[in-house]
């Protein structure tokens, strides 16, 4: 069962008898009830977002169930409204429902058909609420919040960085997994600096023939090599006044980081083809999978180009370890994807958000915008979630809750070679407690050390 008690109940009939007996009805099933016995004493408790479903009879003194129903649906047309009607009024109610009622029930109806309907009522009321409450906080959000969405401790951060470094001219290196956001946080380095009138220019290393790589980032001259017909300006001289970004900067060949390298030490550049240097102002941001330090200890990255461009850093945490900011980036990718494909948004149900929380991300954001695109064109089942490697789970929620805090804890204890008192203390939890999570959630922590040493080559 969902948290639909947390819905409110207002059951509005004229009979006292019935009346009495239905609120009691509910009231036992769990729901907060408050009945009336006209519209006009009910309509006094009824608001806009307010955590209620409405059950009225059809036929009532004064303003009917119906009027109402039309009335309720002007002021939220999302509010579950159940109906309540006598055997001769079936057809009215019929149309009702086309005109936006939820549900109707047939008198006498049994307490346990009243609840069931009422129960699935509730349920649909929260969630549009929750969807309601995700999409006024992406609304409010301005500004680099705008653009690096979540709640968790690891994305507030980067934003903080983000924000410190923007206002500066500083070259920064950042370090991601495939579809964490690098593009992004660069972006918003730039529009948030004193640049943001230059070009943003963009370079994937690795997407370059090498043979093209010198031409795409200094240019040519007419003539420089067979083909070369025309003047051609470079990445990095089209980005004069503005920010170069770097993406995979791990693959540029070692022959052109030796020209990249002399071009951010002197600020110009000499196209191909010609000796004159062109004077260049830019920023510099760097991307990459891999730490270049590391790189540059084996001889794959030039250590002097790596000195040149650390200046500062920023770490962009996967997905899986920031879970809780999932629903945000779901509900803000559904909402572009409603925009794009010109659909509904549709509302996402428990067992699918479940599942979404459940799953390892091995292609962080992007692959979560992926995810939410297929929602929106309604093929986010069977094939197509196969495909992404997760689906709607049958496990009950503790467990599903295990299988969350299980990787969680995995991911800490890579991170930390298997060393758990290091785990315990980047977790914020106590050494024994951790201890106590392994053994009950059965963490193959020997197998997390005999990976890390694996990884480190001893």
């Amino acid at each position: 069962m969902g948290d639909d008690q947390s819905i409110g109940v207002i059951y509005v009939e004229d009979d006292e008898d019935v009346r009495i007996g239905g609120v009691q009805a509910l009231e036992l099933a769990g729901f907060s009830v408050s009945g009336f016995a006209s519209v006009e004493t009910a309509n006094v408790s009824v608001r806009s977002d307010m955590p209620f479903v409405v059950v009225c009879d059809v036929r009532l003194r004064g303003k009917s169930g119906l009027e109402w129903q039309a009335d309720l649906r002007r002021l939220d047309q999302d509010l579950p409204v159940i109906l309540i009607t006598g055997h001769g009024d079936i057809s009215m109610a019929v149309q009702a429902m086309r005109n936006g009622a939820y549900d109707f029930i047939e008198k006498p109806c049994s307490s346990e058909q009243l609840i069931s309907v009422v129960r699935r009522a509730a349920e649909k009321r929260r969630l549009t609420l929750e969807v309601r409450s995700l999409r006024s906080a992406l609304a409010d959000r301005q500004g680099i919040e705008a653009s690096l969405l979540g709640r968790s401790p690891q994305i507030q951060e980067v934003r903080r960085l983000v924000s410190t470094l923007a206002a500066t001219n500083v070259d920064v290196t950042i370090y991601g997994e495939t579809g964490t956001g690098k593009d992004v946080v660069a972006r918003c380095l730039h529009n948030h600096s004193g640049r943001r009138a230059g070009n943003y220019v963009a370079v994937n290393c690795g997407g370059l023939p090498e043979s093209l790589v010198e031409s795409e980032l200094f240019g040519h001259e007419v003539g420089a090599f067979t083909g070369a017909t025309r003047q051609r300006i470079g990445k990095i001289e089209y980005a004069n006044g503005g920010t170069l970004f770097l993406d995979e900067i791990e693959s540029m060949p070692l022959s052109v980081q030796v020209k990249l390298l002399r071009s951010l030490q002197d600020r110009s550049i000499e196209r191909v083809g010609t000796n004159k240097p062109i004077s260049v102002d830019c920023r510099v941001v760097a991307a990459s999978k891999t730490n270049l330090f590391e790189l540059s200890e084996k001889k794959l990255f030039r250590a002097d180009l790596y000195y040149r461009l650390g200046v500062a850093f920023i770490e962009l945490p996967p997905l899986r370890e920031r879970r809780e900011d999932i629903p945000l980036l779901f509900e803000h990718f559904t909402l572009d994807a409603a925009r794009r494909f010109e659909r509904d948004a549709p509302i996402l149900d428990d067992q699918t958000m479940s599942a979404l929380l459940a799953y390892s991300w091995p292609g962080n954001v992007r692959e979560l915008r992926n995810v939410a695109d297929r929602f929106v064109l309604g093929v986010l089942d069977g094939k197509a979630i196969n495909k992404s490697g997760f689906g709607t789970s049958d496990m009950s929620l503790p467990r599903q809750l295990e299988n969350i805090e299980r990787s969680i804890i995995a991911d800490a204890l890579r991170r930390k070679q298997g060393d758990v008192q290091a785990t315990a203390a980047l977790l914020g939890v106590p050494k024994q407690t951790l201890y106590d999570k392994i053994k009950r959630l059965a963490v193959n922590v020997d197998g997390i050390r005999e990976g890390s040493l694996v990884r480190s080559g001893t």
